[in-house]
């Protein structure tokens, strides 16, 4: 999204505006459902890692990143979504180093990280690696002073006055939107998203607000770049439309929110069963969605981690990698950073100590081995236990041919009793490796924020 202390998204079904602590009511869209493209086999069993090139290392490139690629594999990252490289605008720039989503020029390189040989030789260490990368893909607007305001103004909105402006509805001054009625813009846009596929062999895109491109844009260029080779696609966006023959993940962010408010005590855990059905109900699926509890908009403009979940977010780590969908991963967040990395100006990420690195690979590890874990219809059934029986405590199994995990959650600051109402035989404790026969009846004693992830 665009990198404000609020953000507002319009689509033709949904207004979100900035978030506060009080409970949001969940967004309505059609019930199912929309037809999807189908999914690379590739992508099953993968986790998504969000790279900030300017603040991850004190030199700010591409080459010093390059170097953290091997402890990243080690880690079990597998998609590396770099955010913008391009060059970014001068005019009405904010802060110092100005907003990497105002860009200048769409196949241009951003120079604090390197040129386009250094690009190219991150991308073939990734993949060297068995990984995969991901350009973030600002299709909506674009700086001020980017290169068609020049060659190619009729590419842009404009006011009442016949001038530039921001996105319709938003207070986002440093950029100006493009004019997608003009079909000549979906031809522009489709070259330059081709160049990076073709010319630097990058797996897909990331795109920011993808609601607020018009979907014909995107039905159009997913299938050209797939023809130059098969794409992976996120859209910042949810919307189960997005799906429709152009994407293959969304963002699951009414699901962050409510994380944030079940953590402060704002909201009944209820909230998010509540929210999976709704969500089942709009999305195709085999529809991936993207489960996070911070990303690069949430950990600038709202808190840490540590400062929206307190000590709740362990747990809530570990709901998000063990429900439907594809975790993230944030720069920093294998650190436990307790910092709000600046988007305007330098801030290199404080790394400390990588506090909690043994704690995602092992996640990472359960995401890998574990069929029931994988990603859409890749993955296993999700099956609720024991609801509504203590509303603090969410407990679920997913299951696949002969893998079943069951996850246990209280989700509260208090000590919670819960009995299971199910038999499944021998499990395996993930985290401690004691081997407990589970049948109906079986207590669990769970102190606040507690979790249980057993296996088989």
């Amino acid at each position: 999204m665009k990198k404000r202390l609020c953000f507002v998204i319009l689509s033709t079904m949904l207004l979100a505006a900035c978030q506060s602590g009080d409970q949001q009511k969940v967004a309505e869209y059609p019930e199912k459902k929309t037809e999807m493209i189908t999914v690379q086999d590739w992508t099953k069993d993968k986790n998504l890692y969000e790279v900030n090139i300017r603040q991850y290392t004190k030199e700010g490139t591409f080459a010093a990143f390059e170097k953290e690629i091997p402890r990243l594999k080690e880690m079990g990252v597998d998609i590396l979504w770099l955010m913008p490289i391009h060059e970014i605008g001068e005019k009405n720039r904010k802060g110092t180093l100005g907003s990497y989503y105002a860009i200048k020029d769409y196949k241009s390189i951003n120079k604090e990280f390197g040129n386009k040989d250094a690009f190219r030789s991150l991308v073939k260490t990734i993949h060297e690696n068995g990984m995969y990368i991901l350009m973030d893909w600002v299709a909506n607007h674009t700086g001020w002073d980017h290169i068609w305001t020049e060659s190619n103004p009729e590419y842009f909105s404009k006011n009442e006055a016949g001038n530039f402006m921001p996105p319709k509805g938003t207070d986002w001054d440093d950029v100006i939107e493009l004019d997608y009625s003009n079909p000549d813009v979906h031809d522009a846009m489709s070259d330059a998203m081709q160049y990076w596929v073709r010319e630097f062999d990058i797996d897909g895109y990331r795109c920011d607000v993808a609601d607020l491109v018009t979907m014909d844009f995107w039905q159009r260029v997913r299938p050209e770049l797939d023809a130059i080779k098969p794409v992976f696609m996120l859209a910042e966006a949810e919307n189960p439309k997005m799906h429709d023959h152009a994407f293959d993940m969304t963002y699951a962010t009414e699901q962050f929110h409510t994380l944030v408010r079940v953590a402060q005590g704002l909201e009944s855990p209820t909230a998010l069963d509540s929210l999976l059905d709704v969500r089942k109900k709009q999305f195709p699926e085999n529809a991936y969605r993207l489960n996070f509890i911070t990303n690069h908009d949430e950990n600038t403009w709202k808190g840490t981690i540590e400062e929206l979940m307190g000590p709740a977010h362990k747990a809530m780590a570990v709901y998000t990698y063990t429900l439907p969908g594809m975790p993230l991963i944030y720069s920093g967040q294998e650190s436990n950073v307790q910092q709000r990395i600046e988007f305007f100006e330098k801030d290199p990420i404080q790394w400390g100590n990588y506090s909690m690195l043994e704690f995602y690979a092992k996640l990472n590890a359960l995401k890998h081995k574990n069929q029931a874990l994988w990603n859409g219809e890749f993955g296993g059934d999700f099956i609720r236990l024991n609801r509504p029986q203590v509303p603090e405590v969410i407990a679920f199994t997913r299951n696949k041919d002969n893998n079943t995990v069951l996850s246990i959650f209280n989700f509260s600051k208090r000590q919670i009793t819960f009995e299971l109402n199910k038999d499944l035989g021998d499990m395996a404790d993930y985290f401690n490796g004691e081997t407990l026969d589970l049948k109906s009846g079986t207590v669990f004693e769970l102190a606040p924020w507690d979790f249980k992830v057993y296996i088989k």
